[in-house]
């Protein structure tokens, strides 16, 4: 069971590759990301997105591993 669970991550995850790698050929198009009054260098679309999705991707596995339930092995 555990495989088939890793087997549809893995697809969904070269889903999103695939589906970002499309659009950043698409639209090779420069802009810059802005936040209050910081601001980013110009990078292309594609870039930035892959770049948000393994941070997203990184953030959620330390989430999802620090609220996991714990075994507590048996003292004897």
């Amino acid at each position: 069971m555990k495989f088939i669970a890793n087997l549809i991550s893995s697809l969904i995850m070269a889903s999103l590759l695939g589906a970002i790698a499309i659009f950043s050929i698409q639209n090779i198009q420069l802009i810059s990301l802005q936040f209050f009054s910081f601001r980013s260098i110009q990078l292309p679309i594609g870039v930035l997105l892959t770049f948000c999705l393994g941070v997203g991707i990184v953030l959620g596995s330390l989430v999802s591993a620090s609220f996991s339930p714990r075994k507590r092995s048996r003292a004897r």
